[in-house]
């Protein structure tokens, strides 16, 4: 089996109203209102940014990420109007052995429960398990985030458990709820719609 490599290109993902694709420093001051939104970034490993200009180098770092190996991270995009209006992407993954990858996602607090999250991840899973060759795609949330952990459950993930102190963030070490979601899983789903 061939091993999946990224080598920085992030190849453009459609969906019915969605383009995922590779977001640019041109983008930072539309990332930047999703971005500085404390409701957004409540449960993230990430404070709210205080300037575009942080955005922009966001925006940067993800996609630096993405030529290492690390990382990779579409823009999404509302094809009707062209405007970003979050993120979504591998955090990490490991094919030797564990074929296996953390997914991250956030949307614009304008933009949630219209069902651009759930669209964007059929394209997203379709991408990890048919194209990276993942086996099994996690997702950690906070424990106080509940929608997150609702929205995953409707897409298919089992929450599996409590991974104690598993992130260390300003403010400490946090708690974390494991979810996930296998191949086999996944292809049945899909196969029964």
């Amino acid at each position: 089996m061939l091993m999946y490599k990224c080598k920085g290109r992030i190849p453009e993902l459609e969906t019915g109203r969605l383009r995922l694709r590779k977001m640019r420093r041109r983008d930072a001051a539309q990332m930047f209102a999703c971005w500085s939104d404390r409701e957004v970034t409540r449960y993230m490993n990430l404070a709210p940014m205080v300037g575009a200009t942080e955005a922009a180098d966001m925006i940067g770092l993800l996609n630096h990420m993405a030529g290492e190996e690390d990382a990779i991270r579409w823009g999404i995009e509302l094809k009707e109007t062209g405007r970003l209006i979050g993120s979504c992407g591998f955090n990490t993954w490991q094919l030797e052995g564990a074929f296996r990858g953390e997914i991250g996602y956030e949307l614009g607090r304008n933009y949630w429960r219209h069902g651009y999250m759930s669209e964007a991840f059929s394209v997203l899973l379709s991408f990890g398990y048919e194209t990276m060759g993942l086996n099994r795609i996690e997702a950690l949330v906070d424990p106080r985030n509940a929608p997150s952990g609702g929205f995953l459950e409707n897409m298919g993930f089992t929450k599996e458990g409590l991974l104690r102190q598993i992130q260390h963030t300003s403010t400490g070490y946090k708690d974390m709820l494991m979810y996930s979601l296998l191949y086999d899983e996944w292809l049945r789903a899909r196969n029964n719609k």
